[in-house]
């Protein structure tokens, strides 16, 4: 898409009433999904929608992603609305008539939903931008499902100055009209490992004249499960997950060397830190038992999604006025790179219901739209919010 047809595609949008406009927006979205950091002509798009609306951009450097703001000029804070823009590599199955047109690519995780109501968002506040207590930063931000893009955002800078910062991520298992919000952990830090195990290669009929690389990385696999039970306390929690062991190419060899995959989930950085940890000791201590060397290499995950006690609190208020449902949802052991901003400035990040009848990464993975002005109504209302509550305490003005 060029950016004339960007601009086209936008100004046909602009013209529609609220609700289907966010509607049309997501459809668009849905039918040209784009993997992460490939995510050109989406950014052309949502550009064209922002600058049709009036809205300032801020340009950061980025390859992919937008950065734009709305108010200041009252001076005061500086706050951050999040959503990502990235789809995943997986052919769609929902039959819809505005299904992926591109083969093996799919919003099969609902960014598409996130995109459109973040621009709702930016609509809502744009008409009361002289009143804003502040200014809103909205991050539409590239490589989430690579958990990369929160660190290029920040890196790029447009974390700095902001107070606070708000995301959010469809929930199908909540009907639509109901917020999950909670304090505390709400996502899983996820760590990958790829472990390998190093033997003697020998034949099959003479074992006794090598060291069996399968033999220890069935002994790792089985030590693995005691971390949990025997490490972390019953007061928290974290899972390890071998999903891959690959070894050997022939019926009458054994091999040199075998090799475990996974990952690793958990809710606390202390716990974190010691299932880490102790996973190294017994791969590198029952493959020494038995005569292996092993070494481990990380895959770096996001940390734990970590919600401010505040900003929950603020965040409750909000769908209480709006007469939204607010629960306490069940934490999700699923990662999330929105806790990158949270480890740099307080954040709150919330479950959207969208009534879904499949889970996300599913190949026939579909919402209802009706969250669309549910979602963009939470996150204008909660900015308004959470501006009125700083300048109220005397925020600096950082704008």
């Amino acid at each position: 898409m060029t950016s004339t047809a960007a601009e086209s595609a936008a100004q046909a949008i602009n013209t529609l009433p609220f609700n289907e406009r966010l509607a049309q927006i997501r459809r668009h979205l849905h039918r040209h999904p784009e993997l992460s950091n490939e995510e050109y002509e989406t950014t052309k798009y949502i550009t064209s929608l922002l600058k049709q609306a009036g809205v300032r951009i801020v340009d950061y450097g980025l390859k992919t992603g937008v950065i734009a703001e709305i108010g200041g000029l009252q001076g005061g804070p500086v706050i951050a609305l999040r959503a990502d823009i990235d789809a995943l590599p997986i052919q769609e199955e929902t039959g819809l008539p505005y299904a992926s047109q591109v083969p093996g690519k799919m919003h099969a995780c609902g960014h598409d939903f996130h995109t459109a109501a973040l621009l709702g968002a930016v609509y809502q506040l744009k008409a009361q931008e002289d009143s804003l207590k502040g200014t809103v930063r909205f991050l539409f931000q590239p490589a989430e499902e690579k958990a990369k893009g929160a660190q290029q955002i920040i890196a790029a800078g447009a974390l700095d100055n902001v107070r606070a910062v708000i995301g959010m991520h469809n929930k199908p298992d909540l009907p639509v009209g109901t917020i999950g919000i909670k304090e505390g952990p709400l996502m899983a830090a996820a760590d990958g490992f790829i472990a390998e195990v190093r033997g003697f290669g020998t034949h099959a009929a003479v074992p006794e004249a090598g060291i069996d690389p399968i033999v220890a990385a069935s002994h790792i696999v089985t030590a693995l499960q005691s971390i949990v039970s025997r490490n972390v306390s019953s007061l928290n929690s974290a899972v390890i997950s071998v999903t891959q062991i690959h070894s050997g190419n022939s019926w009458n060899i054994i091999p040199e060397t075998a090799v475990l995959e996974g990952t690793i989930r958990s809710f606390d950085e202390a716990v974190r830190s010691r299932v880490l940890k102790r996973f190294e000791e017994v791969v590198a201590g029952v493959a020494a038992a038995l005569g292996a060397e092993a070494s481990v290499r990380w895959i770096g995950g996001p940390p734990p999604v970590i919600n401010d006690a505040l900003l929950a609190l603020l965040g409750e208020e909000t769908a209480a006025n709006l007469g939204y449902t607010s629960v306490k949802p069940v934490p999700s052991p699923a990662g999330e790179d929105f806790a990158f901003y949270q480890q740099a400035v307080p954040g709150l990040f919330v479950f959207t219901g969208t009534a879904g009848s499949r889970e996300w990464h599913h190949p026939a993975f579909d919402l209802d739209e009706a969250a669309l002005p549910v979602g963009a109504g939470f996150f204008s209302s909660l900015a308004v919010r959470v501006l009125e509550h700083f300048a109220a305490e005397g925020g600096a003005d950082h704008s």
